[in-house]
């Protein structure tokens, strides 16, 4: 291997968000089936300023006052701090201002994740959205200080994050939804991004195409990550992304709320109405909420269409690469070799993959289905808070007259609602067609299990 690649694989940021990621993980494999120290990540619990028992959540005080909260405080930072800032030296810039900004960028994260376990707001919004609220408060009112632009990394704590989380990404998920999973996931998913991208590029006509890329991913698979890895393949600006992650949260929210309810009012069965909610509310934990608001069969079916959407994610970004290199920002007259297409790909994607490989696999079949699940339960934290750190820092470094001029004249919310639209009306139809009886077998709900 020659210098040049040794020094891509250790000061690329992309490749640093995969070592990193690998080393969450494998530290938190071995945390979890040795059983020899506890990795576990600090998290607020549903807390509340009224009684433990009137709201069913912890009081505030109690949380603060255990040592075990501090401890699992002082693991976190240290291990995101010292990998972070590791990787933030390998790439040749000063790690003398880079760790007083990713602390106090640290503490700001802390008041996300505190205010979005608060019990009323905790069961509406979650977390990505404060996260953004709060960075876009500070940098719209006070402004965002130089001294801490440094920690305002927004794709290095993604990358890092959208690695982790591969390892939630079971294969075996497919298993357990069989066809009819991959029939409203994988196919209506395809169809949708296609005539988003005709849609925003062909009727609306809208310049900026790696945002209607984005967008489209966005509203197809699973929101806010797929917008993540779609736009690093086709090398969004990070004031698309936000555009696109912004637009994405507010109207999860609108649907997790309401989709439940007018599903309820239509008669349709739990069955069809979680894996409707699966297949076309963009969050992983707003799918979750809505689908539960219809009942446990519901929730789970919804729970497996997302899943199963979401191992789309890595594919995607895959195949969007290739076709803005050899397409979309293709020089006229000259042709894209593999090199090239190389040079764009995003190599967290790969991280991503490699990491559902190995627990859907090998942690799987060797240690099964409940040492996965803890250790997911570990990992998972690790991903919310380079998520959380992420966001806050997309809040940070956005400016709403930017994403004002963005819209381009309501084109891209136009794109959003037409598209979002037709999912929804395809996403019904495959769930009629293979769930509603007429066609199909309905499978049962121990098929979940």
């Amino acid at each position: 291997m020659g210098e040049s690649k040794r020094g891509n694989l250790l000061r690329q940021e992309d490749w640093l968000a995969v070592w990193i990621g690998f080393i969450v993980i494998a530290v938190g494999c071995v945390a979890v089936l040795t059983g020899w120290f506890d990795f576990s990540a600090m998290k607020f619990s549903t807390w509340s300023w009224g009684e433990e028992e009137a709201v069913k959540a912890v009081a505030l005080g109690t949380q603060l006052g255990q040592w075990a909260f501090w401890r699992k405080l002082i693991v976190t930072v240290l291990v995101l701090g010292t990998l972070f800032t590791v990787g933030i030296k390998l790439q040749g810039e000063k790690v003398s201002r880079y760790i007083p900004a990713f602390l106090v960028l640290f503490i700001i994260a802390i008041v996300v994740r505190l205010v979005s376990a608060e019990f009323t707001l905790n069961r509406y919004l979650e977390w990505a959205f404060w996260a953004l609220l709060i960075g876009l408060l500070i940098s719209n009112t006070v402004g965002t200080p130089e001294w801490l632009k440094p920690a305002i990394r927004t794709e290095y704590y993604i990358k890092t994050g959208l690695v982790i989380m591969g390892f939630s990404v079971l294969f075996s998920n497919i298993a357990k939804f069989g066809l009819y999973g991959l029939g409203i996931a994988w196919i209506v998913t395809p169809i949708v991004i296609i005539f988003m991208w005709w849609l925003g590029t062909k009727v609306l006509k809208i310049d900026n195409k790696p945002l209607v890329i984005t967008m489209a991913s966005a509203t197809s698979v699973c929101g806010t990550s797929a917008a993540i890895a779609t736009g690093a393949a086709a090398r969004a600006k990070k004031e698309d992304l936000s555009l696109a992650i912004s637009i994405s949260i507010i109207f999860t929210i609108l649907m997790m709320v309401f989709e439940p309810m007018i599903i309820r009012a239509c008669g349709m069965n739990e069955l069809m109405g979680g894996a409707l909610i699966g297949g076309t509310v963009d969050s992983t934990g707003a799918v979750v909420l809505a689908g539960n608001a219809l009942g446990a069969e519901a929730e789970q079916a919804a729970v497996l269409v997302k899943s199963i959407q979401n191992i789309l994610i890595g594919f995607i970004a895959f195949f969007v690469a290739i076709f803005f290199a050899t397409r979309v920002d293709r020089t006229a007259g000259k042709s894209v070799g593999a090199g090239e297409i190389w040079n764009r790909f995003p190599k967290f994607i790969i991280g991503f993959f490699v990491a559902s490989l190995v627990a859907s696999f090998i942690i799987q079949p060797l240690a099964g289905g409940a040492q996965v699940k803890a250790i997911n339960g570990v990992l998972d934290q690790y991903k919310n808070w380079a998520f959380v750190l992420a966001f806050t820092s997309i809040g940070l470094d956005t400016n709403f007259k930017q994403l004002a001029k963005q819209m381009q004249g309501g084109k891209v919310l136009w794109l959003y609602l037409i598209g979002q639209l037709f999912n929804i009306a395809l996403t019904l139809l495959a769930v009629w067609l293979l769930l509603s009886g007429v066609l199909f077998n309905v499978p049962v709900l121990e098929t979940f299990k």
